[in-house]
């Protein structure tokens, strides 16, 4: 880890129904400050699955109730100052899709807005939820006085509707500054880049894409079916 830097995971868990010792292996392996989740345990003891996750990756629960499945959790460097959770537009017969939001304050880099969230496999919905989403990280921006670093499984490769929408308001930091693998989904047969981080142009992006240690790569099949996305961040 860079002095000054801040690092921001995006990793759909697939509701921990792979192996749960992987994907701790994984996220713990990585050191985030802020991990940004997606297909968190929303059923049945979820309360009590998310917290068992976060003391397991040395992480706590930063932001995320049990609707639309997300949750950010904060690294031992970061000190929660908000956790917001906000449900988007309701669209018969689909999941129930939302936005996660911490406010963070890590080392020394200053206050960071850390977002999950986990759109639609349908177009248009996806492409609304999208512009929701901007909206209320727009909000979250003048509030907190903060920048914005957007994490999360888009559904949708680069080129697409929704990418373009989200890369007119953000830097799509892989493409900024790649490092690592680029391809996310599958896991096991990675052939789509679907998942992504996306940082306020004021963001100073060091490095970002899926970390190609051996040592972290072995987990990846067996944690779930998406590969982590990490970026390391400078807040200028």
């Amino acid at each position: 880890m860079s002095v000054g830097t801040v690092r921001i995971l995006s990793y759909n868990i697939r509701s921990l129904r792979d192996d749960p010792a992987a994907v701790t292996r994984v996220v713990r392996a990585l050191e985030p400050d802020a991990a940004c989740l997606q297909e968190v345990p929303r059923f049945w003891g979820w309360r009590g699955k998310r917290r068992r996750l976060a003391r397991g990756c040395g992480l706590t629960v930063a932001a995320g109730r049990r609707p639309a499945g997300l949750a950010v959790l904060a690294g031992p460097r970061a000190r929660v100052v908000r956790g917001e959770h906000h449900l988007l537009s309701p669209v018969p017969g689909l999941h129930r899709r939302g936005l996660a939001v911490a406010v963070l304050e890590v080392g020394s880099g200053g206050r960071l807005i850390a977002a999950s969230t986990h759109l639609d496999l349908a177009d248009e919905p996806r492409r609304v939820h999208t512009a929701e989403v901007l909206t209320l990280l727009e909000r979250a921006r003048r509030r907190y006085d903060a920048p914005v670093v957007l994490a999360g499984d888009i559904n949708e490769e680069p080129g697409g509707a929704s990418w373009n929408l989200l890369t007119g308001a953000f830097q799509d930091a892989y493409a900024a500054a790649p490092k690592g693998e680029e391809l996310t989904f599958s896991a096991r047969s990675p052939r789509r880049r679907i998942d992504g981080v996306f940082t306020d142009p004021g963001v100073e992006v060091v490095s970002c894409g899926v970390p190609d240690d051996p040592a972290v790569t072995a987990d990846y099949a067996a944690a779930t079916d998406h590969r982590p996305v990490l970026a390391e961040l400078r807040l200028v």
